[in-house]
Parts: structure tokens; C-alpha cells; sequence
């Protein structure tokens, strides 16, 4: 059997609907984060959470380091937040309202986030699994709707 082709799997994986998060950490220059949609519940006793790191993403050494990290989903008016941490750029934390609860930096405005301490790092192909151990899981505003990454592009469920 041939392997699929990774441009393959990325466009059938497209039409897989996913929210789109923003994984935060705080780093001794301040507060870093980066977009992902590679974010889920992994179990419920105990509570556990899962990011996919790209392996060359800034975030991991810093998540590695600071041993936490939190996950903030994202309402579909957000969708320039996701951009900006999507990006390249170095000060994705300028001009971003934001507080911090426990060394986790959180976005104001969000649906929800979860502060998470790192609980191991799994080696997987081109990403790192990061698996954290929920210790803080807060709704955000009521209402909103979410941002939703499908088809290679941000859009929202209406």
C-alpha cells in the first residue's frame, strides 16, 4: 500500500471543522502564544488536555520551559488574533488586551480557556503532542459564536 501523499491528507484533513485556539505561555520577555486548531480534551480522569506544537514553533521550547500553558478558544470576531498568532511576527502581544492567572497569559474577549501544567511532551512525525494537566477551565462571554478553521480558511458556524 502506498503512503498518502501529505498534500493529499492536508486537503481531505481541511474538511474536518475545528475551533481555533491560541496556546499561551509566559516567558521571561514577556508573554508568547501561537494559533492552533490541533486542540482537544484528552480525558476526564484525570483531567487532561492536548496541543500539537509544530516542531518549529517559538512556543514549544517556552511552553517546555515554563512547564504550563493555556488554551484560549477563540469567538468568530477574533479571527485577526488568530492571524496575528498565526504569523511570524515578535510582538504578537502588543496592543493585546490580556491578563494573566496563575503565569498563563489569557485573552480578553475569548469563548473559553483552559491553564493547563505541562504534564509530558510526545514526539509525533513534524509536531510535538503537548499534554497538559487542567487546572483552571473558565467560560468566557455568553453568546458569542466560535471561530472555525474548515476548507483552508477562518470562518464561523452561521
Amino acid at each position: 500500500m502506498r503512503p498518502v501523499e501529505p498534500a493529499r491528507f492536508r486537503a481531505v484533513m481541511g474538511h474536518f471543522a475545528t475551533g481555533v485556539a491560541v496556546v499561551t505561555v509566559d516567558t521571561p520577555h514577556g508573554p508568547m502564544g501561537m494559533t492552533a486548531n490541533a486542540v482537544a480534551s484528552l480525558s476526564l480522569d484525570p483531567v487532561l488536555a492536548l496541543v500539537c506544537f509544530d516542531n518549529a514553533a517559538r512556543t514549544l521550547p517556552e511552553v517546555e520551559r515554563a512547564k504550563r500553558f493555556g488554551v484560549n478558544v477563540l469567538a468568530a470576531d477574533q479571527e485577526p488574533l488568530a492571524r496575528r498568532f498565526a504569523s511570524k511576527e515578535d510582538a504578537k502581544f502588543a496592543d493585546v488586551a490580556h491578563s494573566v492567572h496563575d503565569g498563563i497569559p489569557v485573552l480578553d474577549g475569548t469563548l473559553a480557556w483552559v491553564g493547563c501544567e505541562l504534564d509530558s511532551l510526545v514526539p509525533a512525525g513534524d509536531h510535538t503532542i503537548g499534554i497538559g494537566a487542567v487546572h483552571a477551565a473558565e467560560l468566557g462571554a455568553e453568546g458569542l459564536e466560535p471561530l472555525i478553521w474548515f476548507g483552508g480558511r477562518y470562518t464561523a458556524l452561521g
